[in-house]
């Protein structure tokens, strides 16, 4: 099957289009964030277990809320783009690893954008 025969007619990817490109982009946008604050906790981890030094509590917290978000955008995007079990577990679990996300996004970002024509 070619991968013209495998596309949705044209309403119907009018309308995928037209939703997958916003959670494209809240995507994207987490993705980044939990990967930025990971690498915060990261050295706030080395900081204090490493060196000793007093660090503040607040950055553990505020990298569990933006990874539960990074949590849901995903889930949502790998619904809509309807990504198989693997790939969305790899996605979810790629926000746990320092840099990580940076390049999971950069790959997922470039499927989507290819395979939707964004």
């Amino acid at each position: 099957m070619t991968a013209e025969a495998a596309r949705p007619s044209a309403p119907a990817a009018s309308t995928s289009v037209a939703k997958i490109r916003p959670a494209l982009l809240r995507y994207r946008v987490l993705a980044w964030t939990t990967g930025l604050w990971l690498l915060l906790l990261s050295g706030e981890v080395i900081a204090k277990y490493g060196f000793d030094v007093h660090t503040p509590s607040w950055i553990a917290v505020v990298h569990g809320w933006v990874y539960f978000i990074y949590l849901l955008v995903t889930a949502d995007l790998a619904v809509k783009v309807r990504w198989p079990i693997l790939r969305t577990v790899g996605t979810l679990i790629a926000g746990t690893i320092p840099l990580l996300s940076f390049f999971v996004e950069h790959v997922n970002a470039n499927k989507v954008k290819r395979d939707f024509d964004l």
